[in-house]
């Protein structure tokens, strides 16, 4: 809970890499669509934050631009896949955070320096591949977990409400039948 330097190079790479993923996104989507969008922008945003997230206090401001790039064209592509593959997925979690997150994480593992902060590690790039070796059984133990975590949550919940509304309350639509509220006005 400091205010010292280690803090103020977790919020410059943070910005940094929050920077670079808004450029990174809407220049893959100026490519693969012609044009750029805002909520493209803002989810790039939010892509270089998820991918800095686990190396921003460990990495250089130098390496956050690269990260963040890498990861705003990385998470682009990655939420275009939701519709190749049908699943649900309305606030790009999996795209972005999911995606953002272990490729974070995976990228701690090449660019982590200990003359950035001692209390860490140096990573590949800087002469240790055992860092690698350690970021990617963390991510095998993190997804292993949360994988057990949501079937058992799954479950619980299935058992005690139920999983989906009935097919009548989904064609109404879920605003009026759960809610008994209009969420959109639409006029002719």
């Amino acid at each position: 809970l400091g205010a010292g330097g280690l803090a103020a190079l977790a919020f410059v790479t943070t910005a940094a890499a929050a920077a670079t993923g808004l450029l990174g996104w809407v220049i893959a989507e100026w490519v693969r669509n012609g044009k750029p969008t805002a909520l493209g922008g803002a989810s790039g945003a939010i892509a270089g934050l998820a991918t800095v997230t686990p190396a921003a206090g460990f990495i250089s401001p130098l390496s956050a631009l690269l990260l963040g790039f890498v990861g705003g064209i990385a998470c682009y592509y990655a939420v275009s896949l939701k519709w190749k593959l049908g699943y649900d997925d309305s606030l790009d979690v999996i795209g972005v955070h999911l995606v953002g997150g272990t490729l974070g994480t995976v990228a701690a593992g090449f660019l982590a320096q200990k003359a950035v902060n001692a209390a860490g590690d140096n990573g590949l790039f800087f002469g240790n591949p055992a860092l690698l070796g350690v970021q990617i059984l963390g991510i095998a133990v993190v997804f292993a977990y949360a994988f057990v975590a949501s079937i058992l949550l799954l479950k619980v919940v299935d058992l005690a409400i139920g999983l989906r509304v009935s097919e009548e309350d989904e064609s109404t639509g879920l605003d009026l039948s759960q809610h008994s509220e209009v969420g959109y006005a639409i006029h002719d």
